[in-house]
């Protein structure tokens, strides 16, 4: 398997036929939110992958851990905020955990490929957009803790619209404490992969996102900092179309590879395998 391979030809958006949608009853088919092309839902397989341009529709952590791994025991399931006086806030963290079965915005544990073990955190970006609050930078910390005490490889999948603003600096200081722990792992002779999910923008791109030694991503990901509006707001300028995708990010050098998410484990697994040897060395 050639892990750099040549990003493919974007795909032109197509336009959808609205009186068809209506008289598809929801679920059975669904359009692809990168190509536009409808597909019976089993169509899209146990990975829910566009059979036209290969996009990962969006899955919960929960969903990508029976996918992803052979083994997997969390941490930290409990952690949780303990209040909150921001307007709304409370509510809407609670049906974010009904959705999800997560406390917060980040699923973390220690995992298995064959018989490699690594730590691995996955961010839901069904838990609020996958923003990155108090409890998700230390449950991630506390991850990379774990990790360089027990000389562990972290794959960490991100996904995530930025710092959660209800909690105001507390959310955007987590960038900072998530980097100290990544980079004592480091420090330590650690690897650390991350596999960049659509869409991961804001703090947590601007931090610890791109910190890894190896950066992966899922076809077509949405990649940057800002979005697409505030950009050409502030430059005055139309942007292109696949600005800030997978494909663009990684022909500029700002990721190492884009890899099909049916083959993501295989590639994963190979990686933490290669890391175990040469710590056992």
């Amino acid at each position: 398997m050639d892990l750099f391979n040549k990003k493919p030809k974007m795909e032109a958006n197509l336009k959808r036929d609205s009186s068809i949608n209506d008289r598809i009853p929801d679920g059975l088919f669904l359009a692809c939110p990168y190509c536009g092309a409808q597909s019976y839902s089993k169509q899209l397989g146990d990975h829910r992958v566009c059979p036209k341009c290969a996009y990962g529709f969006r899955l919960q952590a929960r969903e990508r851990v029976e996918l992803m791994t052979d083994t997997f025991v969390e941490m930290d399931a409990d952690l949780a905020l303990a209040g909150t006086d921001f307007p709304g806030y409370q509510a809407k963290l609670d049906r974010a955990r009904q959705q999800t079965d997560l406390k917060d915005s980040v699923l973390t544990g220690i995992a298995t490929i064959d018989d490699s073990q690594f730590a691995l955190g996955i961010m839901d970006s069904y838990f609020i957009m996958g923003s990155l609050g108090t409890i998700t930078g230390e449950k991630i910390t506390r991850l990379f803790e774990k990790a360089t005490q027990e000389k562990l490889a972290v794959v960490l999948f991100t996904a995530s619209g930025g710092a959660r603003m209800q909690e105001g600096i507390n959310s955007l200081m987590q960038m900072a404490k998530v980097s100290g722990a990544v980079a004592t792992h480091a420090e330590a002779g650690l690897l650390f992969t991350v596999v960049i999910t659509d869409p991961t923008t804001g703090g947590v791109s601007a931090s610890f996102a791109n910190q890894g030694d190896i950066t992966l991503a899922e076809p077509h990901a949405l990649i940057g900092f800002a979005g697409r509006r505030v950009i050409e707001q502030t430059i005055h300028e139309k942007l292109p179309d696949d600005f800030q995708r997978a494909e663009t990010v990684l022909e500029h050098g700002f990721i190492d590879a884009i890899v099909d998410r049916r083959e993501l484990k295989e590639v994963i697994g190979r990686l933490v395998h290669m890391h175990a040897k040469k710590g056992a060395k």
